[in-house]
């Protein structure tokens, strides 16, 4: 049972980037999953986080028409596709899931954290 966080890299600013979550061991179907990220020197912030109903919650008013969440059920994979990019995006990516407590509105406590997925943002 895990999630497997994936895609991040090096981008220029402007750039694009698509990090996934594919989950193994469970579906992620009728949970809620949420990406969060940790910049240098800074607390760990959600950023979004996608609904069993398949919702999106923006968490970072900075992301806002610039990233977006979605969820493939066939291949059991969330997606955050963040475009426009921003020196301010550079930070060590997670994305988490689970039951109750944790859902799109309390972010707090998942039972699944995916490993770390590096994404930086420089010229």
């Amino acid at each position: 049972v895990q999630l497997q966080a994936s895609g991040g890299g090096l981008a220029q600013p402007g750039g694009s980037l698509r990090l996934s979550c594919a989950a193994s061991g469970f579906t992620l179907d009728y949970l809620p999953v949420a990406w969060f990220r940790q910049a240098p020197g800074k607390e760990r912030e959600g950023v979004l986080c996608i609904s069993r109903y398949n919702g999106s919650t923006y968490y970072a008013d900075s992301v806002k028409g610039r990233f977006t969440i979605s969820k493939d059920n066939a291949k059991n994979t969330v997606y955050l596709q963040m475009n426009n990019l921003s020196p301010e995006d550079t930070a060590v990516y997670y994305c988490a899931t689970g039951i109750s407590p944790f859902s799109c509105v309390t972010m707090y406590l998942p039972d699944y954290w995916g490993q770390e997925t590096q994404v930086t943002v420089s010229s």
